[in-house]
């Protein structure tokens, strides 16, 4: 099994400045990159102080400045932001950048409240169609000269500029819980990226019968890469297991009030919905979140990693951002290196 880091300029208040976060993000990375993992993640969100990314390559090219050996990628590039041009172009520059190291995920995107602002009258639940026409443009750019004629952008001939360093292209990811899009993924050979957000093993078991299913529909194509998406927090003792949960219901207070579109955000911070009163609470039960999600001590994290395995996750990403202090952070991510990489090497 190989190792993904997905992390974020996140800030839960003002109480920390933005030069701090931006100096710990990268400094997690710089640790993942000498710790063995195999990918670091950024994602792209707009208006939003939880997750700053609203330029994923130019956080990707900073950080490569700064690494060495892992490779960088989008998780993910919303398609339905970009233009086809301005993408393929922007992908090529950062695979250029960073000496062939680009990882190009691309998804749907995530939250009602960023469409209403960035693609006005686009219902989140449509936006699955302007990845699967934009991915095959991107891909065409960055061959050669490409016409485009499609439902959501038409342009005349044009390139990509630069072309990727990486041929034919970069790795190719797609962010995945839908049906359709597993299909999508497995018909044109693109690696599976999915996340099961705090819900039970159940979920991600579901995922992996969609890839099953998908591949059955498609005899005649290779299986891809399929990755899964945790909160992971790691600890020296068991009795601070609730550190962590806490810290994820804080953020998660505020990914809810974003994933239902409550409107109330304040200069980029969410307010954080009390989780006792909405619908789906059961989801951030206390020790459901700590059964759930990769928290442990060193042996209970490579305990669960081991059913993770088992399942047929090829590549498992540590999502390192839930609002948990910069110190914790760091602990955490220097325990997963030393203790839980070796056990899966």
């Amino acid at each position: 099994m190989k190792f993904q880091l997905a992390i974020n300029l996140e800030r839960i208040t003002d109480d920390i400045s933005m030069e701090e976060v931006a100096r710990h993000t990268l400094e997690m990375v710089q640790m993942a990159d000498e710790g063995g993992f195999h990918i670091a993640w950024s994602a792209e969100h707009h208006a939003l102080e939880m997750t700053i990314a609203p330029d994923p390559f130019q956080l990707l090219t900073w950080w490569s400045a700064h690494t060495n050996n892992i490779r960088l990628g989008t998780a993910v590039a919303v398609a339905a932001y970009w233009h086809p041009i301005k993408l393929a172009g922007e992908a090529a520059m950062t695979d250029l950048l960073t000496g062939g190291r680009l990882e190009f995920g691309i998804g749907s995107g995530a939250y009602q409240r960023e469409f209403d602002r960035m693609h006005h009258g686009l219902k989140q639940s449509d936006a699955w169609m302007y990845m699967q026409e934009m991915l095959p443009a991107v891909l065409a750019l960055w061959q050669g000269d490409y016409e485009h004629n499609g439902k959501y952008w038409q342009f005349p001939t044009a390139t990509s500029v630069p072309k990727p360093v990486q041929q034919p292209h970069p790795p190719i990811w797609v962010a995945a819980r839908a049906p359709i899009t597993y299909e999508f993924a497995v018909k044109n050979g693109f690696n599976i990226m999915s996340w099961p957000l705090t819900r039970p093993m159940s979920e991600a078991e579901l995922y992996k019968s969609r890839l099953d299913e998908a591949l059955a529909n498609n005899p005649d194509k290779p299986r891809p890469i399929f990755s899964m998406m945790r909160h992971t927090a790691l600890y020296d003792r068991k009795d601070d297991w609730e550190v962590p949960v806490r810290a994820a219901q804080r953020q998660l207070g505020q990914f809810e009030n974003l994933f239902k579109n409550q409107g109330d955000v304040k200069n980029g911070f969410p307010k954080q919905l009390d989780l006792n009163e909405i619908s789906n609470r059961d989801e951030y039960d206390p020790k459901m979140l700590h059964q759930n999600l990769m928290f442990g001590t060193p042996d209970e994290v490579i305990a669960k990693l081991k059913l993770y395995q088992d399942l047929g996750v090829d590549q498992f990403t540590y999502y390192a951002s839930l609002g948990l202090g910069l110190k914790e952070q760091k602990r955490s991510l220097e325990l997963f290196c030393k203790e839980v990489i070796p056990a899966f090497s």
